[in-house]
């Protein structure tokens, strides 16, 4: 079958990325760390992870006139991804993110630019994906116009009044849900992930187990495969499995776009 077409909707980041033994508590100075910079944001993670397991990518987003623009949008470039990208007044949104040595994170995002996501016209394609590190607005014009599924990745957690056909939350979010029916994705970490369809669970996964080095970008990967995966036609039950492998190698790997895995990848995990 062709390789599925995916317009992603969402935000791009620049991380600043700190890692060390331990995470500060409430005033305190931890010294002895490195930093990174590195291509993120949620939707953008997304995007490159979709570009990467095969599908053919559209994302849309916002970004300012200044130096981190080119640094944070490098990653898209680099997977091949289309770009639809608007330049801002606003600065290029930033995260800066902390990481210890068992890949425990602090991740503190000033969004800058990606408040200015707006004013698009979707082309036709099979999925449009969105996370709410955007606009409500912009989320809710992306969910009008969405010509195929429409998958939510409902995070960071709020209510948003759209309807997708495919919602992937954690525990948490799972409560800021407009509605629970339909195919909602339910992530429980490192115990994996549970499939429900109307309230009813059709499947569950479990992770291969990995020793994780960074887990900012598990989620996107997860995102990205399950979706891909559903839009390939493989069933519920291996669209999960595969999902789950792709968060463990995410979570193995330091960095967001950087640690994104490939099909293939995901392919040798699962048949060790």
């Amino acid at each position: 079958m062709p390789a599925p077409r995916i317009t992603v909707v969402g935000s791009v980041n620049l991380d600043l990325v700190v890692r060390c033994e331990q995470l500060p508590r409430p005033g305190e100075t931890v010294s002895g760390a490195t930093l990174a910079r590195i291509p993120g944001g949620k939707g953008a993670n997304q995007a490159v992870a979709c570009a990467r397991l095969g599908a053919r990518v559209t994302f849309v987003g916002a970004v300012g006139h200044d130096a981190f623009a080119d640094e944070a949008l490098a990653g898209l470039r680099e997977a091949g991804v289309e770009l639809d990208v608007r330049e801002t007044d606003e600065p290029t949104g930033v995260a800066l993110i902390t990481v210890d040595a068992v890949g425990e994170t602090t991740i503190v995002v000033s969004p800058g630019a990606n408040g200015r996501v707006g004013d698009f016209e979707l082309e036709p394609s099979d999925a449009v994906l969105c996370q709410q590190e955007i606009p409500d607005e912009a989320v809710f014009a992306a969910w009008e116009q969405a010509s195929g599924l429409f998958c939510l990745n409902a995070a960071p957690a709020r209510r948003i009044a759209v309807d997708p056909d495919l919602a992937i939350v954690n525990r948490f979010e799972l409560e800021s849900l407009a509605r629970t029916d339909g195919l909602v994705a339910l992530t429980l970490g490192a115990e994996g992930a549970v499939l429900l369809e109307d309230g009813e669970e059709v499947a569950r996964a479990t992770p291969p187990q990995v020793e994780v080095v960074d887990g900012t970008a598990a989620g996107d990967a997860f995102t990205a495969c399950l979706l891909v995966s559903l839009l390939e036609e493989r069933d519920q039950d291996e669209s999960l499995t595969r999902a789950c492998a792709a968060g463990a190698l995410a979570a193995s790997r330091l960095g967001a776009q950087p640690s994104l895995p490939t099909a293939a990848e995901i392919d040798a995990i699962l048949a060790r």
